[in-house]
């Protein structure tokens, strides 16, 4: 008897399996999202999927599933749903808002410059595919603007080590940082900073072609900045022109970009 009992509510426990009208679960899920519960309602689009797998809802449900975990600022789930939507269908007329969706759910967890940037990476390359893969989409022009600012965020990141470095005189390990912004973030704003820097790095090395090298890049492109002022100021009014340089790195650097 006590067996038989335990039993029974046990079996309670469990919900029993209904299958229900495709267009009647959709709906459910779609009121659950407008109502703010994004757990609920990705609950409810996964099982769109699990019980009409085959529908045309089913891949609607796919992405709706990883809009509500987005939604519900859940970024992992919202990747992991939008890689499996993009690799089983790749020609859907909406993988391209599925590409972009994964580009804002790593842009969102970008921090600070004195943090960790394996977000900022990840964004900028999903930014990148995105405008790569469909350069004609309505979010290739939003993740232009994104792309450009998560380059500004990597570019200040590197100079914020560069200072650290070089700071505590490690000028090899500054220079390093301060080539990286300027061989890979040219466009962004901190390319002038970094050009004077390295002019400051190769003169306490005593390396002063190259110091002169960069300061007459740095003055050919930005004549009026007060970074080549300064520039200008340490290498005390020595002419400076670009031409002469023509064999170093920071001149093959500028004229392939």
């Amino acid at each position: 008897m006590v067996v038989f009992v335990l039993v029974a509510c046990s079996s309670d426990d469990v919900p029993e399996y209904v299958e229900r009208p495709v267009e009647d679960l959709y709906n459910q899920a779609m009121n659950t999202l407008r109502a703010g519960e994004y757990k609920a309602a990705a609950r409810l689009f996964d099982e769109v999927e699990r019980q009409h797998p085959y529908s045309v809802w089913a891949s609607k449900s796919q992405l709706m599933a990883a809009y509500s975990h987005y939604q519900d600022n859940a970024y992992d789930d919202t990747i992991a749903a939008l890689d499996r939507f993009i690799q089983l269908h790749p020609g859907n007329r909406d993988v391209s808002y599925a590409y972009y969706l994964k580009a804002l759910s790593y842009y969102e967890q970008i921090s600070d410059i004195e943090r960790d940037q394996k977000m900022t990476g990840l964004a900028l390359q999903s930014l990148e595919e995105l405008q790569r893969r469909f350069p004609q989409s309505k979010y290739a022009r939003d993740a232009a603007l994104k792309a450009d600012l998560a380059r500004d965020h990597l570019a200040g990141k590197n100079m914020s080590v560069g200072r650290f470095y070089q700071s505590r005189d490690q000028h090899l390990a500054a220079i390093n940082r301060f080539r990286t912004v300027v061989e890979q973030f040219q466009t962004t704003s901190h390319v002038t900073e970094a050009l004077h820097r390295l002019v400051e790095c190769y003169l306490a090395l005593g390396i002063t072609r190259e110091a002169r090298a960069t300061a007459a890049v740095l003055g050919y492109n930005y004549p009026g900045s007060e970074w080549y002022m300064d520039s200008y100021a340490l290498l005390d009014g020595v002419e400076l022109t670009p031409e002469e340089q023509d064999d170093s790195w920071i001149a093959r650097a500028w004229k392939t970009n």
